[in-house]
């Protein structure tokens, strides 16, 4: 298993991997030892194709959570989706997406981000000013 860190404004994306299998991501405001795969760099650069060819441990198997992560890894780069279509689509509730989203190993990979309530941006860990810097990234606007 390969741990390390890359910057993101303030925020330094922690990231824990074997291969192209991603198990773990935060986001924590001190750096880690070493680097991580370059698709990472890449996508926090602004590139849309940047963690093609990641997989993330959060998406295998047929749970409810597994069966929204894989929704969620469908909403494009640059587009937001919104917890109640998630749910619909993968029929459950809205607060059952959020509480996935919210426990989200792999954010970034699975782009949890992407997912905002109807009437605003939603929450994000640790941070909703993180969730808005990665979202007008994805836009091509710099804010952090």
């Amino acid at each position: 298993m390969h741990e390390g860190s890359c910057p993101f404004g303030l925020w330094h994306v922690h990231v824990a991997w074997e291969g192209d299998l991603v198990s773990g991501v935060c986001f924590l405001r001190h750096p880690a030892s070493g680097g991580v795969p370059e698709q990472f760099t890449r996508y926090l650069a602004g590139d849309v194709t940047g963690l093609d060819g990641l997989h993330s441990v959060a998406v295998e198997g047929e749970s409810l959570f597994a069966r929204i992560y894989r929704a969620v890894q469908e909403v494009p780069y640059g587009e937001t989706t919104t917890y109640g279509e998630v749910a619909r689509r993968v029929g459950t509730v809205p607060r059952v997406v959020g509480t996935a989203m919210r426990l989200n190993p792999t954010p970034l990979v699975v782009p949890c981000h992407r997912v905002v309530a109807k009437d605003g941006p939603g929450g994000f860990s640790p941070s909703p000013e993180l969730k808005q810097a990665l979202l007008s990234m994805e836009k091509g606007k710099r804010t952090y």
